[in-house]
């Protein structure tokens, strides 16, 4: 019989849904919110910023639209969530608000030029306060007028840059045209159109897509948001992945199934796992279902460049499955991964070559071969929740035995993964 787990709510929906609702005419109901680190992050900048949020939060949860934007004296604390800081970053643009975008010292090593150069082509005032590319970010308030219209087409897929953007257009009335070289997340343009936005968006080309926000001549009045934020589609795919490592069949219930972000499931099949989707409905326009899995043998496989941008949170997951893959597993056109809460793909080729797994690190990449050896010693997550989830997966293998060092460190997106991964493997009930 299957064991059947929840996810937490989705992580990048639930930091749009709070942005979002500030903006609204009137008030929103949100069921399932994220309660973690990074969307508290969220939840407690929007507050300052004059956004009505509650300081805590049950299952339910009142939003309150905002009449009363205002800028912030000293800084905004972003936490470790670099989300948190580029929609900030275009919403407080938008709004032409005066503050200062800081984070911790992991998030401080992340790139804005990637945010700030589009936002100051659109006539944002934004100054870096110490290096180049990194925060403490300045914004300062325009002394007139509105933002320029801006047509942009970044060199990567950013589901963060794109939102930013788009944010900062719907601020300030002004038409943003985002093409994208391959399909990122796209909550944020399906909730504005759930809000009743005017936005266009879907594939563009042989493998882009475009996303454009034209609100005419006047501003569009948007409806409040009412909801249950869908289950985590990244969590998912780590409970995914221990349960085809421990054997034992699992289903998963009330989880998004958004097709940005399902891509880790074609991998995974293309590998040799059954897995099952089955659409039971929908929120604000995101499709939500249930997963079920069923365990067996997996086979290494290619993951393109064009692959990435939908897949981008769960490679270390799909690297961790490789190293019991039989065969090769190659990752190509991922060297994004290096610029997330840490350098994704050195810690991943390091802790696999230390657990005894031949692994070949690239600029871009890993090649990974897989290794049928019982796997035994301790994973440096470098506090970072999805190599700390990566290599917990692992250790459901039985021929695993991996600990991780900070294991803490998932509490930024999902707080109850390790009593869920017990759940799974059987340990502790």
């Amino acid at each position: 019989m299957s064991l059947v787990l929840r996810v937490p709510g989705d992580k990048s929906i639930s930091h749009r849904v709070l942005v979002l609702a500030g903006l609204a005419r009137v008030d929103s109901r949100v069921e399932g919110l994220l309660d973690a680190a990074d969307v508290r992050s969220t939840a407690a900048a929007l507050r300052e910023l004059g956004a009505e949020i509650p300081s805590g939060w049950d299952e339910e949860v009142r939003l309150g639209g905002s009449t009363s934007w205002h800028g912030v004296a000293g800084s905004l604390d972003c936490g470790n969530s670099g989300t948190t800081a580029r929609l900030l970053a275009g919403l407080v643009a938008g709004l032409g608000l005066e503050t200062v975008l800081d984070g911790d010292a992991s998030l401080r090593r992340r790139p804005m030029d990637r945010v700030v150069y589009p936002l100051q082509a659109m006539g944002a005032r934004i100054a870096y306060l110490g290096e180049r590319d990194r925060l403490p970010v300045a914004l300062r308030a325009r002394a007139s007028g509105s933002l320029r219209p801006l047509r942009h087409r970044p060199r990567v897929a950013s589901a963060q840059v794109k939102s930013s953007l788009l944010l900062a257009g719907l601020t300030s009335g002004t038409r943003v045209e985002v093409i994208e070289p391959g399909r990122s997340r796209d909550h944020t343009e399906r909730l504005m159109a759930a809000m009743g936005a005017p936005i266009e968006f879907g594939p563009c080309g042989e493998e882009g897509a475009r996303a454009l926000f034209d609100p005419g001549d006047e501003p569009p009045a948007l409806r409040s948001l009412r909801l249950r934020v869908p289950g985590d589609a990244s969590s998912a795919a780590f409970l995914v992945g221990a349960a085809l490592l421990a054997g034992r069949p699992l289903r998963i219930e009330g989880v998004g199934l958004n097709p940005t972000r399902t891509g880790y499931l074609d991998v995974l099949r293309r590998m040799g796992a059954v897995i099952d989707s089955r659409a039971t409905g929908e929120e604000a326009g995101e499709p939500v279902g249930d997963l079920f899995v069923e365990p067996g043998e997996l086979t290494g496989t290619e993951i393109e460049p064009v692959e990435v941008p939908g897949l981008l949170d769960e490679l270390p997951l799909l690297a961790v499955l490789a190293a019991r893959a039989r065969g090769t597993t190659s990752i190509r056109g991922a060297a994004e991964l290096r610029v997330k809460e840490s350098d994704r793909l050195a810690l991943l080729a390091t802790n696999l070559e230390a657990l005894g797994v031949a692994c070949r690190e690239r600029e871009d990449g890993l090649e990974i071969s897989g290794s049928a050896g019982t796997l035994t010693g301790a994973a440096v997550t470098g506090g970072d929740h999805r190599i700390s989830m990566a290599f917990g997966a692992l250790s459901a293998h039985p021929n695993a035995r991996v600990r991780v060092d900070d294991p803490a460190c998932v509490g930024v997106s999902y707080p109850g993964f390790w009593d869920d991964l017990r759940r799974l493997t059987g340990e502790g009930g």
